[in-house]
């Protein structure tokens, strides 16, 4: 651990460890400010698309060189979550570039990240190409004007692990709704989706004299409207996979209207645009695992991977390992249930073992509500963990509002959220304080919901 590695003024009740990935980012920048070189680091995607960061490292000879290499890395590590992308451009120093090509390899420590982006998401090997600092690909961000379009007779589908629901939405106003229960993690013949879904839209359209355009959303990496990484289909095999990636384009050459689906978080930051009509808004849902959707400053959704559970802001070395990762301090251990339960023993709260994890969740929420000391330090602590995550991700966001969700949030859990991310922002971060709105759902948010947004996706 190179880096140097600052207490928060603001410390978790229940985690003395936790150093912020934020304040080590500004000790950097502060120290290298006198004698840093820029590197700028371009993620490339599907169609074309770049990002580009800029920053200041030390030069090579620097006797504080090789700090770089953890500051760097972190920041690709996020930028790859955030973002997504299957080529890196490394311009600067070359050692820089052939660190990253070693830890970004099949044999490297972020094998998985290699493996994931290259293969599972873009289909395509991952590769880091070392160059330039002015040889960096431009900045290409189109994101596509996605939603807002009520006019006409229009289905809006959200797949979930638990159940599938639809709407058959007409000039922006739900005319009918129906949840069904469903399986879809247990199944491992395409054509049941399939069935599935076209059972919903089929069911929908009944409703209406005709059907103009069909929205959706579901958990899950979306690229051009076809699934690279679900959870949903966990149990299809990688030989059959490629029918649920068609399974979308399949279904929209059947009915022959415009679709399209994207993930469930930028939908449901679509929707808080829509409510509260303004933009900027970054939603993050406090559920089994961390979720985040993103509408930017022009109302445009963006194509980003928005995968913030697997971005690092604990940069501590005894920080959690995500478990499916294998990485550390990443978003999934602190901004979902799965930080509920590995911080209740310190909270001196023992989660019965043979329920389900909802289960297990509502019995820690139980004890919130009536009060006990320790539960109360759960909450007290994840708000802590909120605010220096959201002021680590307003570096890579451009942010007006930030909607927090999910069943964490839920009773007195909402609150002390919002309490303990405006603390850090009033003690670390007093800049934030009028630049950042925080918001829990409310009536005014729910005015458009999931299945409305989602039907609003396609144009015409």
């Amino acid at each position: 651990m190179s880096l140097k590695l600052t207490p928060p003024q603001v410390l978790p009740p229940l985690d003395e460890d936790f150093r912020p990935a934020i304040l080590a980012n500004q000790n950097f920048q502060r120290e290298v400010e006198s004698v840093g070189v820029r590197t700028v680091i371009g993620v490339e995607r599907s169609g074309g698309e770049v990002s580009r960061f800029e920053t200041k490292v030390y030069p090579e000879g620097h006797p504080n060189f090789e700090s770089n290499y953890q500051y760097i890395e972190r920041i690709v590590k996020f930028l790859l979550w955030q973002r997504g992308g299957h080529t890196l451009h490394v311009g600067g120093s070359p050692k820089i570039a052939e660190y990253l090509k070693k830890a970004y390899s099949r044999q490297g420590s972020q094998k998985f990240d290699f493996d994931f982006m290259g293969t599972q998401v873009y289909e395509k090997e991952f590769s880091v190409i070392s160059c330039d600092v002015d040889e960096v690909p431009a900045s290409r961000e189109t994101g596509k004007l996605l939603g807002r379009n009520l006019q006409g007779h229009r289905i809006g589908f959200d797949l979930g692990a638990s159940d599938r629901k639809v709407s058959a939405v007409v000039d922006g106003t739900p005319i009918y709704s129906e949840e069904v229960i469903w399986e879809p993690r247990k199944n491992s013949d395409p054509e049941y989706h399939y069935r599935e879904v076209m059972t919903a839209l089929k069911t929908a359209a009944s409703k209406m004299p005709r059907v103009d355009a069909i929205g959706g959303s579901s958990a899950g990496i979306y690229i051009d409207n076809r699934p690279m990484v679900a959870s949903l289909f966990r149990g299809i095999s990688q030989e059959k996979f490629s029918e649920i990636k068609n399974m979308f384009l399949r279904i929209r050459d059947e009915l022959g209207v415009p679709l399209e689906v994207i993930n469930d978080g930028d939908v449901t930051a679509l929707a808080g645009s829509m409510s509260i009509e303004d933009n900027g808004i970054l939603g993050i849902a406090l559920g089994s695992s961390e979720a985040a959707g993103y509408v930017n400053m022009e109302g445009h959704i963006m194509g980003w991977l928005n995968e913030l559970a697997f971005a690092p802001i604990d940069y501590s070395p005894n920080a959690p390992v995500e478990e499916w990762s294998g990485d550390k301090g990443c978003g999934a251990s602190y901004f979902s249930q799965q930080c509920v339960f590995r911080l209740a023993p310190k909270a001196g709260i023992e989660i019965p073992a043979d329920v389900t994890d909802a289960e297990k969740l509502k019995f820690v929420q139980e004890r919130l509500e009536a009060g006990h000391e320790g539960a109360l330090k759960i909450w007290q602590s994840m708000g802590v963990y909120l605010g220096y995550g959201i002021a680590h991700y307003a570096d890579f966001y451009d942010i007006k509002h930030v909607l927090i969700l999910g069943r964490c949030t839920s009773g007195r859990g909402g609150d002390l959220l919002l309490e303990g991310a405006k603390k850090v922002f009033e003690t670390e971060f007093p800049d934030l304080v009028g630049k950042i709105e925080l918001h829990l759902p409310d009536e005014k948010i729910r005015r458009v919901g999931q299945s409305v947004a989602a039907a609003s996706l396609p144009a015409i």
